[in-house]
């Protein structure tokens, strides 16, 4: 599996150290500095944005205590269950100069609206992915001030500190390892992104693979981007994990059950008001303006082709969650029996993927696809003088490789989890019962690792829906899915076309956030 991981990878990283120097220069006289500089901005405001946002609204409802405290606390993770290009089209059919509401204003005023801002600029691409991935910053760093609870303030406090500087000084610097690994997760979901930017038509590295590939049909350009954004994404990676080693940090377990501060009077309201706006424009109002858009035109539109988008998505995410857990649990199994260093560097390896945008991917593993298709078909031509045609090029196969390497890390970790519970005692005490092989697999292992191997089947399922760009670049001919339909839409304007399959991502979306909700709350 590692080895299945590293192909695509290795792919896309040789034909960094192979440049090929006439398609460098094409990419630095068109496009190459204006992708560095787009990136730079999207990446700065993003990770900006969702700093800011996160950490103040899990401090808030971690250490504080206002007027629906309880319902925010969970409810702000509900952003996750939209997938960034929904919201995307969402805020461009609202807020574009066509879009109803300037249009309601400019009648209101009887003017043009100068002073309102352009949602398809820079600001609005930020805007709309810092409100879909907020939730990952404020989901660890409120673990983390919830470990820290009213205590710390306390501790800043008897050193003369108030309560800002208590936790600017204290209780922020101690959350730092949290804040960091969810700023990351943010990181790499911008650099993985294309629906978004391509809604937006904000070129990027993703949107220039599709185009070098699709529009330029050069795989050696869109190979040649590609290394370039995976040295990115391993440098951010690098770069992360050397300013978390030189964290230093505790936590007080006890200081959990500490009493929350109690806030009143228009600080309290305000509190109230400011997560309200978050949750409206992150969630209600992108599901409300959907369900609009679908209910507008589902008498006419709703017809046997969706019935198809539906059933193609159904089973391509049904495949990969079965292939990428089956494998997942053997990868498990392999470590628990061998726990040397050799099998927990393959395992890392093999789970390295998640970190991998999904257009990277696609060209990685389309490149040697390519070369063992030609290969098979010289072979059957040189031995049986039969033409083959492309035997894995476009077909399921290398769309649940893809898949499976960019989400086997999604499925491993809640599977090793659930193993990590599996000691050597219940083996030795089940051996001792009579239960051996299969027998013990089957009634001793399984019953314990059933909620595990549930929780990776579903986020993975949900995932596979909602991916663009593998499905994109590596599905069959005429194989649309409900993510490709969207893409269609969106390209065309439509927006009240791509309601109904966004609805569909939507419902399946909140699957594994109401899991998240119920083990959070554990």
């Amino acid at each position: 599996m590692a080895a299945l991981v590293l192909i695509p990878v290795g792919t896309v990283i040789s034909s960094f150290f192979a440049p090929a120097s006439d398609i460098w220069q094409h990419l630095v006289e068109t496009t190459l500095i204006s992708l560095l500089v787009n990136t730079f901005w999207l990446v700065l405001g993003v990770a900006s944005g969702t700093v800011l946002l996160g950490v103040s609204l899990a401090w808030f409802t971690a250490v504080c205590e206002f007027p629906g405290r309880k319902f925010f606390s969970w409810a702000l993770l509900l952003p996750l269950a939209i997938p960034a290009y929904v919201t995307a089209f969402v805020a461009l059919g609202l807020f574009d100069y066509t879009g109803p509401v300037q249009t309601g204003l400019r009648a209101w005023l009887g003017s043009e609206l100068p002073w309102f801002p352009n949602v398809r600029g820079r600001m609005g691409v930020i805007t709309v992915m810092v409100l879909a991935f907020y939730p990952y910053v404020y989901l660890l760093a409120r673990n983390a001030f919830l470990t820290q609870g009213r205590r710390s303030l306390e501790a800043a406090q008897s050193l003369g500190f108030n309560r800002t500087q208590g936790f600017l000084k204290v209780a922020l610097p101690m959350a730092r390892p949290w804040i960091a690994g969810g700023a990351m997760l943010a990181l790499m979901e911008t650099l993985a992104d294309f629906g978004t930017v391509a809604v937006f038509n904000y070129d990027t590295f993703t949107t220039a693979i599709y185009k070098a590939w699709f529009g330029m049909f050069s795989l050696t350009a869109a190979s040649q981007l590609a290394s370039l954004l995976i040295v990115i994404v391993f440098a951010m990676i690098i770069l992360e994990q050397r300013f978390r080693s030189r964290m230093r940090y505790a936590e007080t377990r006890q200081s959990a059950r500490a009493s929350r501060i109690l806030l009143s009077g228009w600080r309290a309201w305000l509190l109230a008001a400011f997560a309200s706006g978050t949750l409206f424009f992150s969630f209600l109002l992108p599901v409300a303006q959907l369900s609009i858009w679908a209910a507008s035109v589902f008498a006419q539109d709703f017809d046997q082709r969706y019935l198809e988008f539906l059933g193609h998505s159904l089973l391509l995410s049904s495949l990969a969650a079965l292939f990428t857990c089956s494998v997942a649990l053997l990868m498990v199994y392999a470590a628990r029996r061998h726990p040397d260093p050799a099998t927990h560097a393959a395992v890392r390896i093999a789970t390295i993927g998640y970190a991998l945008p999904g257009a990277v991917l696609a060209v990685g593993i389309f490149i040697p696809v390519a070369w063992l298709d030609n290969w098979l078909s010289e072979l059957a031509m040189q031995l049986f003088n039969i033409e083959t045609g492309l035997l894995i090029q476009g077909t399921l196969v290398t769309m649940l490789i893809a898949y499976m390497t960019r989400f086997l890390a999604v499925s491993h970790s809640p599977i090793d989890s659930a193993m990590q519970r599996i000691t050597g005692s219940i083996d030795e005490a089940a051996m001792g019962l009579g239960l051996n092989g299969w027998a013990m697999l089957r009634r001793v292992h399984l019953p314990i690792l059933k909620g595990g191997i549930f929780t990776a089947a579903t986020l993975v399922f949900v995932d596979v829906m909602k991916e663009m760009p593998i499905t994109l670049m590596t599905r069959p001919f005429g194989w649309d899915t409900l993510a490709v339909r969207i893409f269609e839409m969106t390209s065309e304007g439509a927006w009240e076309q791509a309601a109904l399959p966004a609805v569909a991502l939507v419902l399946a979306g909140l699957l594994p956030i109401i899991l998240l909700v119920r083990q959070t709350e554990k």
